[in-house]
């Protein structure tokens, strides 16, 4: 896969989602899912990249050698890349209770502003 024209190099804040993500010994393993980053504090801690077959793995900054355009290149390989670990947390979902609505305290949050969520996870 090497030889393959990735573009130019980019940084982490313009890296798009689906870009193939190749393994140090240019293989393919998935492509870009997402990127976990603080471009606030210009902090780039990783990739979710998808790998099919396996599912969605965290690639941690270290791991990652170059971010072009068209192509990721990662220092490990690709066994190494089968064995990363899954992202630590999910997000928070919350649901609102329609039966809750016509409680006190939906009055109460409504007059103070607040919505009925319920975190569920």
């Amino acid at each position: 896969m090497r030889g393959v024209d990735e573009g130019l190099p980019i940084s982490y804040e313009v890296l798009d989602r689906g870009v193939p993500v190749l393994t140090s010994d240019g293989q393919p393993v998935g492509t870009v899912a997402s990127v976990i980053g603080a471009p606030e504090q210009d902090i780039f801690h990783g990739l979710l990249v998808d790998m099919p077959g396996i599912g969605v793995r965290f690639v941690p900054a270290e791991a990652v050698a170059t971010l072009h355009e068209h192509g990721v290149d990662l220092r490990i390989d690709g066994t190494a890349a089968a064995a990363l670990h899954g992202p630590e947390h999910d997000a928070p979902v919350y649901t609102e209770s329609p039966d809750r609505q016509q409680t006190w305290r939906h009055w109460a949050h409504r007059l103070t502003g607040r919505g009925d969520w319920d975190r569920k996870r």
